[in-house]
């Protein structure tokens, strides 16, 4: 096969064969998915060890910056198995879709945890955004077990390549597509869905000069690997309504 007219994309366990092409800088493919690869990134734990699947602790929020050194993603082991196959709408009109989540049970998915409204995300003092567990209410929606962005209550399905529920965001979080290997590790591989990164580097120029050294540091692109901690290690306060 070609390597200029086609592009294999791993998302979970399919690898499905595509035709893409570039419009404004994104990669649309011709089944409908819109991605953006990558390179591919393995998930470390704070120690620098591989992160197995089957070490997930359910319901947890993990976070690891993903694909800059500077946009936090989160990392949810659910307790049961995703949808599959979930058609979604960018704000901008576009169709894609969401193949599911992946491991053994296709319960862990990833999210680009910078919220599609007002940009809303961790960082090392507070975060407003996050997964809530099962048995915790929120105010964002009739059930718990999504993703709220307290911000403005803004409710994603978790179990659903992260479509709005309710809230003000007008499109899903960005995914990130993962790739479960055969020895239970896992890696990042790209983005699925309209990102929000350029507009993010915009917003908080004094935020990312805080914590990542100004906006060079900032907008590096991840490889090799990503530190990835729980939620609770990496922001000091957690707000959630």
């Amino acid at each position: 096969m070609d390597r200029r007219n086609f592009l294999k994309v791993v998302a979970g366990a399919t690898v499905v064969a595509i035709n893409p092409s570039l419009i404004g800088g994104k990669l649309y493919a011709a089944d409908g998915r819109l991605y953006v690869a990558y390179e591919k990134t393995q998930l470390l734990d704070a120690a620098g060890k591989p992160i197995k699947a089957s070490s997930l602790e359910q319901e947890v929020n993990y976070v690891f910056n993903y694909p800059y050194a500077s946009t936090p993603c989160i990392l949810v082991n659910l307790p049961k198995p995703t949808q599959q196959d979930v058609e979604l709408t960018a704000e901008n009109g576009e169709k894609y879709v969401w193949k599911s989540g992946v491991g053994k049970n296709r319960t862990i998915v990833a999210y680009v945890a910078i919220c599609t409204h007002q940009l809303t995300h961790p960082t090392p003092n507070d975060s407003f955004i996050m997964y809530v567990p099962q048995k915790t209410k929120t105010m964002a929606y009739d059930k718990s077990g999504v993703i709220v962005c307290s911000s403005h209550l803004s409710a994603f399905d978790a179990s659903a390549g992260a479509k709005v529920l309710g809230g003000a965001a007008t499109q899903p979080l960005s995914a990130v597509v993962l790739e479960h290997a055969a020895d239970d590790t896992l890696w990042a591989v790209g983005i699925l869905g309209l990102d929000k990164f350029q507009d993010y580097f915009k917003a908080f120029k004094p935020e990312l000069k805080q914590f990542y050294n100004g906006p060079a540091e900032a907008k590096k692109l991840v490889s090799i690997s990503a530190k990835t901690v729980k939620l609770t290690e990496f922001s000091k306060d957690l707000i959630q309504y």
